[in-house]
Parts: structure tokens; sequence; C-alpha cells
């Protein structure tokens, strides 16, 4: 999953996008708002976390844009921990959930998976596909005979969007768009590479390919 980070705070940030990166997630960052609204704009990300108090534009003014602008990517809003009108503000600038500062990673992460599964339409607890089911935390597939597929990053990341768009015809386009940063070669042919790893932890039957369009993961599969 890409995330959009939106903090100006240089500490802060690298922290972060070091730890996010660790629980599965490519992270762009962004330290001031007008970068941050570019960027919301421009690229399909899965979820952003968005600092309120940004330079160049704050991120009140970011959010609104964003919603006025149709752009529907689920925010999660950081606010100091006393400022309750910023969390409500917030809200009703079409935040999705807020968290004050300081906070600790496995709240953000927990809201985080929580939002993002709201939005593509599942309901909460261990993300499950076709017979499989991932381990967030480990980072692990769990495979219908009770055994357990250890995955890379690159990988974790890749089934987790499959498996919370069953069915779907992925292209490579957008599959690189949801699995890597913005400094990823977008020539790359590292997304065949990566299918064919998880068919051979999986089961060659669990991704299809359709020639020309992009790949499908099998969610009746049991």
């Amino acid at each position: 999953m890409r995330l959009l980070l939106a903090e100006d705070d240089p500490a802060l940030a690298a922290n972060l996008r070091t730890d996010l990166a660790d629980a599965g997630f490519a992270v762009d960052h962004a330290d001031n708002g007008v970068d941050a609204e570019f960027l919301g704009r421009e690229t399909p990300y899965d979820a952003i976390v968005l600092d309120l108090g940004l330079p160049g534009r704050n991120g009140l003014e970011v959010l609104r844009n964003w919603r006025a602008g149709g752009i529907t990517t689920p925010v999660i809003v950081l606010t100091a921990r006393d400022a309750w009108h910023e969390r409500v503000d917030g809200l009703k600038a079409g935040a999705d959930d807020y968290l004050g500062k300081p906070f600790h990673l496995p709240e953000l992460l927990a809201r985080l998976q929580a939002i993002i599964r709201r939005h593509e339409g599942h309901n909460s607890g261990p993300l499950h596909s076709g017979g499989l089911r991932l381990d967030e935390e480990r980072q692990v597939a769990l495979l219908p005979d009770g055994g357990e597929a250890a995955l890379t990053g690159t990988e974790f990341r890749l089934l987790r969007y499959f498996m919370l768009h069953p069915g779907s015809v992925l292209s490579k386009t957008r599959l690189t768009e949801h699995v890597y940063d913005q400094d990823f070669d977008r020539d790359s042919n590292l997304i065949e590479v990566y299918v064919r790893r998880l068919r051979e932890k999986l089961g060659a039957a669990r991704i299809e390919t359709r020639r020309g369009q992009g790949y499908v993961f099998r969610g009746d599969l049991d």
C-alpha cells in the first residue's frame, strides 16, 4: 500500500517513513502544504497522514481542497494532543480519523489499516480472501492447509493489494502505483518478478494473467 506522509518536522517524518516502510507501506513525503496538496491530487494513494500545521498551506485548507476536488483518499489528521477544536475542524473538513501528538506507532498503524479497509469495503479483522489470511504484523501469508509463507516487503505489499481487490483486473501500472513509492523506476519489470514469486509460494492458480490487461487475484478459491 502506498501512503502520503505530509509532515514538516524532519525528525518525526524520518522516523515515521522508516517505521511505516517496516510495516509494509511505500511512503512518499511532503514537508509543506503546497506539495502535499499536489501529490494528494495527482497520485492514487491508499491513505494519507496529514499534519494540520504545515507551512505554505495549512493542512485544513489542503484537506478541504482535496475534498472539494473529489479526492476521496482516506485521511488521518495529526493534531496537538489538547487541540480538540483542530480535531473537530479536521473531521468536518472530511478527515476519516485523527491522532493526537505524541502518539504510539501501533495506534497509527491500526488506524491506517482500519480506514483503508473501510474505504475498500472490507470489515475489520485479519485480511482474508480465497482461503488465505494475511498476518499483517508478521507479514506472512497463512495458507488453507495451516502452513505459512514468509513474505518479503514487496511481496507483502503486493499480496495485500491483491487481497483488497479480489476478482478485479489490476494492471501493472496500477499495481506499481500502489506498491512502490515515487522513486521507483516505472519501466521496471519487477511486478512480473514478484507475481511469479507469489505464485510459487501460494500456488499458480491464485493469480491469473489477463493478456494485455494485467492480473486477477482469485478470491473464490479455498
